[in-house]
């Protein structure tokens, strides 16, 4: 291929003409002629990523992603906030469910079921229309686990653990968008924290039929609350995607199950922290 050439005359010092030929830049089919483009041919480690991480389409395909991620999740709450409402408000509803219990555990069957599915099987979780019903099904039945967990406690303190949750999780929501600290890098933590409720909650399960013990349940209920606070803040900075962790767009049903998931577990850990039972 004929390249161009720039002539450029210089003056000596013994005043005599000097001519050098600068080249052209090379067109692009010199350019990759070597084996691709310079900036994903592998000779600079990073770089890919780097034009991944911080191009204007990726930037853009993230905002979309998070909007769609809160919309479904708007979605969620409502319905869940629409099953509290029914099982705290109606009566005959409230003694059939608590007169019943069969249902929940039915209930609870159908949300682990949903929710391992949607949680250890790719396909499932990315497949349209497949994901959406899984998600919609698993919705339903924690939203009834919820309902029927809130129609224990006196009306006005359900409502008082809906506005402290509401609160406190858009407290937290802001400042994981906010805070430059990296708190997605404490996974770690969060796990052995998990697990160590985990064993706490099976201990409780096996001494709380023989007795009582009131501060035992407190301090396990603010423990909850304050683990899945902090599940919330590091879900929310993967979904944001600036951090040493981040989730992909492609996983919007994963991102909107987990954050959906920490919420309800804050309003429950607060409602056996705050809520009064129902004594009637």
């Amino acid at each position: 291929m004929t390249q161009g050439k720039v002539s450029v005359t210089n003056k000596s010092s013994n005043g005599s003409d000097v001519q050098t030929m600068a080249s052209a830049p090379p067109s692009y089919a010199d350019a990759t002629a070597e084996g691709g483009s310079p900036c994903y041919s592998g000779a600079y480690t990073g770089d890919g990523e780097m034009l991944t991480e911080f191009s204007w389409d990726d930037q853009n395909i993230r905002r979309i992603f998070i909007r769609k991620v809160y919309s479904i999740l708007m979605l969620q709450l409502s319905v869940t906030a629409a099953f509290v409402a029914l099982f705290v408000f109606c009566e005959p509803v409230k003694n059939y469910i608590q007169a019943n219990p069969g249902w929940y555990w039915a209930s609870y069957a159908v949300f682990f079921v949903t929710f391992l599915t949607l949680s250890c099987c790719r396909g499932p979780r990315r497949k349209f229309p497949w994901n959406l019903i899984l998600l919609g099904i698993f919705t339903l039945s924690l939203s009834f686990m919820t309902g029927m967990l809130s129609s224990y406690y006196n009306t006005k303190s359900v409502i008082i653990c809906l506005g402290i949750t509401a609160l406190v999780c858009l407290a937290i929501t802001i400042l994981s968008f906010q805070t430059k600290m990296d708190i997605t890098s404490c996974q770690g933590v969060l796990l052995v924290f998990c697990t160590a409720m985990f064993i706490c909650g099976l201990f409780l399960a096996v001494i709380l039929p023989f007795g009582y013990v009131p501060w035992l349940q407190v301090v396990y209920a603010a423990l909850g609350a304050i683990l899945f606070c902090m599940f919330l803040a590091v879900d929310t900075q993967m979904l944001m995607g600036s951090k040493h962790y981040s989730i992909s767009p492609e996983e919007y049903i994963f991102a909107t199950l987990s954050i959906y998931l920490d919420i309800v577990y804050i309003f429950s850990f607060f409602l056996q922290l705050f809520g009064t039972p129902d004594r009637e």
